[in-house]
């Protein structure tokens, strides 16, 4: 990391590591360096970097967890205002837009899905249905979720991933939401991830909307 000049440190050390975080040097998740490892490599004060790290928590790129460090929860404040407005959506409203999303995920995976994809989405399903058999709602909701992120991988379209995965959390809630709805036996799940296998784009098409059907159902 750049040293930076000395005036105006805060400004500074904000557009520093913000300029990390947008280029992944920190991917979202991962842990950014202590506050003496940044002052150092920054260097500038521990204060002016706590500061710094202040204000991008509010702005909610970044998260504190006491006791353990500080996380990485996005990578642009454009990310935070749709999560924020997707946690204050209702569960209609959100289905609504998967429909739109859901659809050409199916279409273009089912056209540009690799075996990696293919590979991945069924040790999705895998997990799911373990965690459905178990009765792990939590557990059947990240792997559900988790397919339906690497449909929308497999359509090899950075914009259609990008907004997806904005959503994952949103995804999330829906499913818990459903509560024992949700764990009880689904072939659609592999009937999609059939017809993606087989390039059958009208098919794909036709699970995906059957499955937003039923959960619209269970709402």
């Amino acid at each position: 990391m750049r040293n930076v000049a000395r005036t105006s440190l805060v400004d500074a050390a904000i557009a520093e590591l913000r300029r990390e975080i947008a280029e992944g040097v920190w991917p979202v998740g991962t842990k950014i360096p202590s506050e003496s490892r940044l002052a150092e490599s920054l260097g500038m004060s521990r204060l002016s970097v706590r500061e710094a790290v202040r204000v991008l928590a509010h702005a909610g790129l970044l998260h504190t967890r006491q006791g353990d460090g500080t996380y990485v929860t996005a990578t642009d404040e454009s990310q935070v205002a749709l999560r924020r407005r997707l946690d204050t959506a209702a569960a209609m409203d959100i289905i609504d837009v998967r429909r739109g999303l859901d659809l050409v995920a199916a279409r273009l995976a089912a056209a540009r899905r690799t075996e990696d994809d293919l590979t991945a989405m069924r040790g999705a399903l895998a997990r799911r249905d373990a965690a459905g058999r178990a009765g792990d709602l939590d557990g059947f909701a990240d792997a559900d979720v988790d397919f339906h992120l690497l449909v929308a991988d497999a359509a090899h379209n950075a914009l259609l991933r990008d907004l997806y995965r904005s959503m994952s959390d949103a995804l999330r809630d829906s499913v818990r939401d459903q509560e024992q709805a949700a764990l009880e036996p689904d072939p659609s799940h592999e009937a999609l991830l059939r017809a993606i296998e087989e390039s059958d784009a009208a098919q794909a098409i036709a699970v995906s909307v059957a499955i937003l059907d039923q959960q619209e159902r269970d709402l």
